[in-house]
């Protein structure tokens, strides 16, 4: 497993751990207002689902759809995670294994940005805001404040 797969997993499952997470929340929980994130546990999940559809669409060329509404249910979004991380991180390994990873796209801003670089913020930016859905999480009182590092993710992942 090269350094993108083990990217791409990790990304996937963390966010996939977080909503498995998040589903016995009431919406009052999910809807709580904090001084992180997008101010609530459902829009920062849902932000950074939108964030990995809208940038699929970005540097495959196909145009970019208005975020949804802000009050899907935990279910939906783990629907809507399941269909687009896998185009994503499918999009990354065609990327990456036709070697143009330094090859360019038009950003959002009309600029100039590589595969790479997009591939990579998409990941970072992930993983950033499931640091504040954690935290979030562990202020609501959720029993086991959840854990998604790579670390435990590569002890998991290997049945351990």
């Amino acid at each position: 497993m090269d350094v993108l797969d083990r990217l791409l997993e990790h990304d996937d499952w963390g966010t996939a751990s977080l909503l498995d997470l998040s589903l016995n929340l009431t919406d009052a929980q999910l809807d709580q207002s904090f001084d992180i994130g997008h101010q609530s546990l459902r829009a920062t999940l849902e932000h950074i689902i939108y964030y990995v559809e809208f940038w699929s669409a970005i540097m495959s060329g196909q145009p970019v759809t208005a975020p949804p509404r802000s009050d899907s249910p935990v279910a939906g979004l783990i629907d809507r995670h399941k269909r687009s991380y896998p185009a994503f991180a499918s999009f990354a390994r065609r990327i990456r294994d036709e070697q143009r990873l330094d090859d360019t796209f038009v950003d959002h801003y009309d600029g100039q940005m590589t595969f790479g670089g997009g591939i990579i913020h998409v990941i970072y930016h992930d993983a950033e805001h499931r640091t504040e859905a954690v935290h979030i999480l562990t202020r609501l009182g959720v029993s086991e404040p959840p854990e998604v590092d790579h670390g435990l993710w590569d002890f998991v992942r290997r049945g351990m």
